[in-house]
């Protein structure tokens, strides 16, 4: 059985299921619960606004699939909004998030810099995660986004990015990770970290 991509709606599923595909991994699209459950493993994308992405995820009745999936361990990825929407709350909406992590979701408060934060930033890896299996040290990753999120648990944050405050980049929990950025914009990196949770799930 191959990875399932969550489809709800938000943007830049086809270009996921690309970057899986171009480093031999199986992956589909879909929305389908009988096949989400089964799958090996579990991608939650996202381009798009929280309560909107939200609202759609829960109508399609996914949130207990995602739930359940995080807590028997399977690996699951969070990609930006995707990652954003594991925890309590966002700035952007009004709507409770998914609630399996603890923390909030803020915006960038800068006069400094330009929102959102676009472009190339480099990593910082505080804790071993095994995704980032054979990347360089400050290796440089897409980034697309106005939010971030803050975790209570500071023993999750994987790697931070520097812009103009450190803010969390990616975490990780057991067999469950979240990255701010867009791995199937990230290049050569972008598919180590695909092909590292493709691994995971075999």
């Amino acid at each position: 059985m191959s990875i399932a991509i969550i489809d709800y709606g938000a943007g830049n599923l086809r270009s996921v299921e690309k970057g899986f595909q171009a480093v031999g991994a199986q992956a589909e699209i879909t929305k389908d619960a009988t096949f989400i459950r089964s799958a090996k493993g579990i991608v939650l994308p996202g381009v798009g606004s929280f309560d909107a992405a939200l609202t759609e995820l829960r109508n399609l009745g996914l949130e207990k699939l995602i739930e359940e999936a995080i807590a028997l361990n399977k690996p699951f990825l969070g990609i930006c909004l995707g990652m954003q929407h594991l925890f309590d709350s966002s700035e952007e909406g009004k709507l409770k998030g998914l609630q399996i992590l603890k923390g909030k979701v803020v915006r960038f408060k800068t006069s400094t810099l330009s929102v959102p934060h676009m472009g190339w930033n480099r990593l910082q890896v505080k804790h071993k995660s095994p995704i980032f299996d054979g990347l360089e040290e400050g290796a440089m990753m897409y980034f697309a986004h106005s939010y971030y999120v803050v975790p209570e648990d500071e023993t999750i944050v994987a790697a931070q990015t520097d812009y103009g405050i450190n803010f969390c980049s990616s975490i990780r929990k057991g067999n469950l990770f979240g990255i701010q950025f867009h791995p199937e914009k990230s290049g050569e990196n972008g598919l180590k970290i695909l092909n590292n949770f493709a691994k995971l799930c075999s």
